[in-house]
Formats: structure tokens, C-alpha cells, sequence
């Protein structure tokens, strides 16, 4: 039987690349091991007699076989037959050394040595099996990729290789802007002013019950429903839940010629389980932002109707008259109006004079600051089930709402009748010039202009600042919604170029 290690030949699927690894510095003789051979002391006695140091002939016949061994190897690597595997050897083309050779080895001698294939023998495989092989570049791309299945790769992250890539299923899917555009359109052309939805996750009462209820109640509220689908105004939407007839929510838009004009409002409002004894509960969603005396920045609404203020006569809540269309109708001509800064109780002795028209003023330009602030509320998250209100009138009326930012920031009265102009800039015919308020509907007017010049000379630094700011959210914003902003976007981009010597 052969002392010589058995050889190893890797199956490889694949060839090896082309840079190859050196083998290992021979380590010094004294921390060489004694290589272990397997022997039987029986057929092997001189091994484990301990024959005397071969002789320099010897360790050269010991070389030639190791040669013999080698070059054996090589012939059958280059001359197997397609029938023959990788790595598989014959038992009748053993090698074996002669008895001769093997008694001439000293088993003391035998050092442990790592055999390394020869550098020529690396590229030998089995040509039959290797040109079976064809390398395919989507088969391991997509075993790249099953390891990958469960990446999440961070936002702005773009990934090139293509196994992270998504697959591109054709132009059909992605929509142009004026798709989009048009989708908007005609979702804002068909939203009802009225309609039942499922639930309402997001609303400010969703999480409490309203207690045990009787059919009188239900009743009651399913007349309020008949009301609002009927009687709506047509600036006023509402929806009320299928599964939660006690939850209504309701938007409303600024009425023209106030500082809250085009802007658009919300409120949540619960049906208790005494109504109509006694009368809804109504939050606002304020943002944090106190735009009017009776709107709290903490949401609570006051109003003599609903219990929040004190009231006289008809003011006061009715249980046989009194409805839900009457509360948010209330809302938007008794709150919403063009001098909110003498809704605040003692404050309407002022109207008259100049030290409140000067405070009148300046709240209405406050006012419209923060007014401006809720629609970029309401763009960037948009109450639930009034999403496609919000993008569709924000689209149709985001060159007006820009122009008034503008006219208001030069000086004017905020609430007043902004001229319309064309994309050149030039007036239209129809509009006020002057830039007059509509005052039909005014708690007071002023006694002389010089009182409006007064104020508007006393305005606020921060207010122009504040609203240059906010003109280019809203910019950004309505751009992204669809609106016609071609003339502020040339205004801007001519502003930015630099100017020539």
C-alpha cells in the first residue's frame, strides 16, 4: 500500500479566478510535526522498527516516485473521459510504491508537510463536465438577489445593481402630471358636500363612546342628516360616519372680502348621548394657532348656541328648533367675519375709534398669517375623507390666494378686493384698482382714510418678512397640487438671475 498522502482535487462549479495565493513560508524543521501515517505493524515491521537514515540515493529515488506521481496525475486530469467525474479516481490506476522504496523510507524522517498542487495542475478539471457549464447571468443575479428579499434600503438610497432594482413595468403605469392634474380636477368637480363614510380613525372623538342611546336620539340625529344633505351651503362640506352616527365632521371655506378668505377650516363634532337636549360637541382643528377670539388654539369653539358662551333669547341652544346646520352656518357668518378682533367681549366699544381700527388691523393681518399656516396644514395632511377636497380647491384657487399674499405684503388692507391681473402683469378691467374692501357686511368703518394710512404705516416689520416666507411654502405647495403659478415661478426665477453691469 502507498505511505504518499492521498490527493485532493476540489470540484469546482466555476474556474478559479486568475490571481492565485502563494503557498506558505516552509516552516523551521524543529517545529515540523511527524507526519501521521496510518500503518499496520505487521505488514509494516520496518516502520515500526525504526529503519536506520535512508541515504542520499534513496531520498532521490524517493523524489523520482513523487515525480512519477505527479506527472500520472496530470495525464489523467487532461485524458478523462466524459464518463469520468471530477475528483473521482480509478482503484485499478492506483499508485502504488514498491516494496523496495517503502522499506527504504524511516518513518522518523516523514516530516508534515503541506502538498500543494502544482501550479499547472490548477486548472485542471473535467473538461467534458466543465463544458456542460455555461455561466448564466440572470440565474446569479437571481440568487444575488433572494438574499436580499427582505432589505430595506433608506430613503434617497438608489440602488444600481440590478438584481436591487425594481422591475420597470413599462411607461403604461406612470401617470404625466397633466394626468394627474386632471385626476384631481374631476375628483374636486364630483366631491359631495354631503356623504356617509365608513368610519373616521383620525376624527377627535373617535376614541369615545357615546354611552347608551334610544331611538328618539337616532331619529333626531337622522333628521339633522336630511337638513345637511338639503340645505347646505355651497361652501360648507360634510361627512358623517355609517358605523358612528354620533361623529360628523365638517369643512368650511373663508368667506371673501376676510382676512380667512379661501382658506379652509375643520371641525369634529359628537352628537352626546342627551342630544338634542343638549347641543353638539364641536372641536376645531387649529393647529395650535388662535386665528380668531372664538377659536382656541386648544381646538374648544365659542359660542352661545353651543354652550360655550354666554347668550340671551334665540342665541342660546333649543332642543325643538335648534340644529346642526344652524351651529356650522353660526360658525362661519358670526365668527368668520371681516373684523374678528371685536368679537372679543368689551372690545366692540373700540369699533369706533381710531386706537381700534388700529387694533382691528393689525389682528387681521395676524389673522391672515395664520390663516396662510392651516392651508399648509391641510395641504400636507389632509383631514381623512377630505383629501381630494383639499387638493382640488387649493388648485383652483392658489393663484388668487398668491396674488393676495403679494397685495397684502405691499402695503394693502388685508381682506380687501385684490385686483386680478393676466400672466403679463397687466390689470384686468373688471377689477377694483383701488384695491376697495367690501364693507357691506362691516361692523364699523373707518372715519377717514387717514386712519387706515396711519395703520398701515404703524404695520408690523415681521408681518412682510413672516408672509415672504410663507408665500414660497405655499408656492411649493400649490405647484405640487396643480394650480396655475406660471407668473409667480417667472417672478422668482427672474428675481434669482444676476443682474448685468
Amino acid at each position: 500500500m502507498s505511505l504518499l498522502p492521498p490527493l485532493r482535487i476540489a470540484t469546482r462549479t466555476q474556474p478559479r479566478p486568475l490571481t492565485r495565493t502563494p503557498p506558505p513560508t516552509r516552516r523551521p524543521a524543529a517545529a515540523r510535526r511527524p507526519l501521521a501515517v496510518a500503518m499496520d505493524a505487521a505488514e509494516y515491521p520496518l516502520a515500526q522498527a525504526g529503519a536506520p537514515s535512508p541515504s542520499s540515493s534513496c531520498r532521490a529515488a524517493d523524489a523520482a516516485a513523487w515525480d512519477a506521481v505527479q506527472n500520472q496525475k496530470r495525464q489523467r486530469c487532461q485524458g478523462s473521459s466524459s464518463s469520468d467525474k471530477v475528483g473521482s479516481c480509478r482503484e485499478n490506476n492506483s499508485i502504488q510504491a514498491s516494496e523496495a522504496e517503502l522499506q527504504n523510507v524511516d518513518s522518523s524522517e516523514i516530516e508534515d508537510e503541506d502538498y500543494y498542487v502544482d501550479d499547472d495542475d490548477e486548472g485542471c478539471y473535467d473538461e467534458d463536465e466543465g463544458s456542460d457549464y455555461e455561466f448564466d447571468d440572470t440565474d446569479f443575479n437571481q440568487h444575488l438577489a433572494d438574499k436580499f428579499d427582505d432589505l430595506d434600503l433608506p430613503p434617497g438610497v438608489e440602488a444600481t445593481v440590478p438584481w436591487l432594482q425594481k422591475p420597470d413595468d413599462g411607461p403604461g403605469n406612470f401617470k404625466t402630471m397633466e394626468e394627474i392634474e386632471d385626476e384631481i380636477g374631476k375628483r374636486y368637480k364630483f366631491f359631495k358636500q354631503f356623504d356617509t363614510v365608513e368610519d373616521f380613525s383620525d376624527h377627535k372623538y373617535a376614541d369615545k363612546p357615546v354611552g347608551k342611546t334610544g331611538k328618539d336620539w337616532t331619529k333626531r340625529i337622522q333628521h339633522d342628516w336630511k337638513l345637511l344633505e338639503n340645505d347646505l351651503p355651497g361652501s360648507i362640506y360634510v361627512r358623517v360616519a355609517e358605523n358612528r352616527i354620533d361623529l360628523l365632521r365638517a369643512v368650511m371655506v373663508g368667506p371673501q372680502g376676510t382676512p380667512y378668505h379661501d382658506g379652509l377650516f375643520f371641525f369634529d363634532a359628537q352628537f352626546p348621548a342627551t342630544y338634542p337636549s343638549t347641543p353638539p360637541v364641536v372641536h376645531y382643528h387649529s393647529g395650535g394657532l388662535r386665528l380668531n377670539p372664538n377659536l382656541y388654539a386648544c381646538g374648544k369653539v365659542c359660542l352661545s348656541l353651543l354652550g360655550t358662551w354666554e347668550g340671551h333669547g334665540c342665541e342660546k341652544w333649543n332642543s325643538a328648533h335648534s340644529t346642526m346646520l344652524q351651529v356650522l352656518v353660526s360658525i362661519q357668518a358670526l365668527v368668520l367675519n371681516e373684523q374678528p378682533y371685536f368679537n372679543e367681549p368689551g372690545y366692540e366699544m373700540y369699533a369706533d375709534k381710531a386706537v381700534g381700527q388700529r387694533s382691528s388691523l393689525e389682528y387681521n393681518d395676524t389673522t391672515f398669517e395664520y390663516s396662510c399656516r392651516t392651508m399648509l396644514y391641510s395641504l400636507r395632511r389632509a383631514p381623512q375623507h377630505f383629501e381630494d377636497l383639499v387638493a382640488g380647491h387649493f388648485r383652483e384657487r392658489g393663484r388668487a390666494i398668491l396674488a393676495a399674499c403679494k397685495y397684502y405684503m405691499e402695503g394693502n388692507k388685508v381682506g380687501c378686493v385684490v385686483p386680478e391681473e393676466d400672466d403679463e402683469g397687466k390689470e384686468l378691467e373688471s377689477s377694483n384698482a383701488e384695491g376697495s374692501c367690501s364693507s357691506s357686511s362691516s361692523l364699523v368703518k373707518p372715519h377717514s382714510n387717514k386712519v387706515e394710512l396711519a395703520a398701515a404705516a404703524g404695520r408690523a416689520v415681521t408681518f412682510k418678512a413672516h408672509m415672504e416666507v410663507l408665500f414660497e411654502e405655499l408656492l411649493m405647495e400649490f405647484n405640487v397640487k396643480g394650480a396655475d403659478t406660471k407668473k409667480f415661478c417667472a417672478e422668482k426665477l427672474k428675481k434669482s438671475q444676476p443682474t448685468s453691469s
